[in-house]
């Protein structure tokens, strides 16, 4: 039984800054040991426009078929299981068919969870589903997304204090006054914080920025803003460059795992190539039937619980 809060509230956060940390739950880095992870459901799980990648699927006149998704899934859940991570799963809604992108509706932090604001109609109800979850699993709530909406997908820990926030404007899934609302909590924690905007065809930042380990970053070199990687190099973070077309299959929205091992698809073969000459262990699922959809195993998974670094 883990050592938790002892009690759900909706507000963690102090006004001022300096609001506690979390003694048991809460992650700090994209990077740490992976201990608690949680997922959405892929039972209502089937393609929407809701992207580039999933319009384009649609328009192909790709085939959908759910059971190969749940298999695909299954496989995924078997790896983190390999890894030693205990898997948590929001209570599926029939209602919500895009349910299985957890990162989406919330956001794990070292205060507690925030709850985020969906762009899309169709998804809104996913924000009440995960304050359910954090209930039950008595996760506090840091605070809510009020200013505008905001996805999780756009908040990518850096390393600890250090944060970078994606917008894409009011035709995009996050917009400026929402991540500028995050920037002043955080600033307000002590906390670095790069707020960015990107083009809405890539849909959230960590389609082209997300954290391997300490110092090191997978990045689409072709797609993500110069002022964005000069400030990571600046941090002497390391760059492993994943090509624009692998991006597009989800190749560079992977899971740092900790302790040198990453989460990523089959399709990501360039980075998979890369990380195992580095002495990575790579779990590599097939899950073609679900990026198709518009999203990857990073948009799939929210941190619960990762060890400090």
């Amino acid at each position: 039984m883990p050592d938790s809060e002892g009690r759900f509230s909706l507000k963690t956060r102090s006004e001022t800054g300096g609001t506690p940390k979390l003694n048991y739950w809460g992650s700090e880095t994209e990077y740490g040991v992976l201990r608690n992870v949680l997922l959405g459901p892929v039972e209502n799980y089937r393609w929407l426009e809701t992207s580039s990648v999933s319009k384009k699927s649609l328009r192909r006149n790709q085939k959908y078929d759910l059971n190969i998704a749940k298999k695909q899934y299954s496989e995924m859940i078997s790896a983190y299981s390999s890894a030693d991570v205990e898997v948590h799963m929001h209570v599926p809604d029939p209602a919500l068919p895009y349910q299985i992108f957890a990162r989406d509706s919330s956001i794990m932090t070292p205060y507690g969870a925030i709850i985020t604001n969906m762009a899309q109609w169709w998804r809104k109800g996913e924000n009440y589903r995960a304050i359910e979850t954090y209930k039950k699993l008595e996760i506090p709530i840091y605070d809510f997304v009020t200013a505008g909406c905001f996805e999780g997908g756009d908040f990518n820990v850096i390393e600890p204090g250090c944060v970078l926030i994606g917008w894409e404007g009011e035709e995009g899934r996050s917009h400026l006054n929402a991540a500028n609302q995050i920037k002043g909590w955080f600033e307000r924690e002590g906390w670095e914080v790069f707020v960015t905007d990107i083009d809405p065809f890539y849909v959230h930042i960590d389609l082209m920025v997300v954290m391997l380990a300490e110092k090191l970053a997978a990045v689409c070199l072709d797609s993500t803003d110069p002022k964005v990687v000069e400030w990571l190099r600046k941090k002497n973070i390391r760059i492993i460059s994943v090509p624009f077309r692998e991006t597009l299959e989800l190749g560079c929205n992977v899971v740092a795992l900790g302790k040198d091992r990453v989460l990523l698809p089959k399709a990501s073969k360039t980075l998979k190539s890369k990380l195992k000459a580095e002495g990575f262990i790579v779990y590599d699922p097939e899950l073609s039937m679900i990026t198709q959809g518009g999203g990857g195993v990073h948009c799939m998974c929210q941190s619960l619980r990762r060890d400090p670094y």
